[in-house]
């Protein structure tokens, strides 16, 4: 499946507090998902993530990929931007020069699941949730260059 073309750029300091507000609009209006951060929180958990990794958004800051090394930390796409096919640009700009990448997902995020298995990621192993912060089930999810 091929992603509708977005221009995507390198985010700056500017972009956490939107990456931020997408990450946490994502986080409560998830009924299974614990309320464990407000959202200044995770605007300043956005911006560290954003000097630490590499992290892509798209031109207008509406969705947001984060990597660190081989590893998809971060995925998250506006409530209104979904569905457009942002998702599959931002993760295919993360697989652009890797060989191979992984990510976490929760066992209960079953449209993230699809979202990843529709873009070449295989279930690797599952787990109880008890090694993260929302102790929720979770799936380690891989993807490998099939040149």
């Amino acid at each position: 499946m091929s992603a509708k073309s977005f221009e995507l750029r390198p985010a700056t300091a500017e972009d956490a507090d939107a990456f931020g507000r997408i990450k946490h609009q994502w986080s409560t209006a998830a009924p299974w998902m614990p309320d464990l951060h407000e959202m200044a929180g995770t605007q300043r958990f956005a911006a560290r993530v954003i000097r630490e990794e590499r992290v892509f958004t798209d031109m207008a800051g509406r969705g947001f990929v984060a990597i660190d090394g081989d590893e998809v930390s971060q995925l998250y796409v506006d409530a209104s931007a979904r569905g457009q096919g942002l998702g599959a640009a931002l993760l295919d700009k993360a697989k652009e020069g890797a060989d191979r990448l992984e990510l976490w997902c929760f066992q209960a995020n079953i449209d993230a699941q699809r979202f990843y298995h529709t873009h070449g990621f295989t279930e690797l192993r599952r787990t109880d949730g008890q090694s993260n912060d929302e102790k929720l089930p979770d799936i380690r999810m891989g993807w490998a260059r099939h040149d």
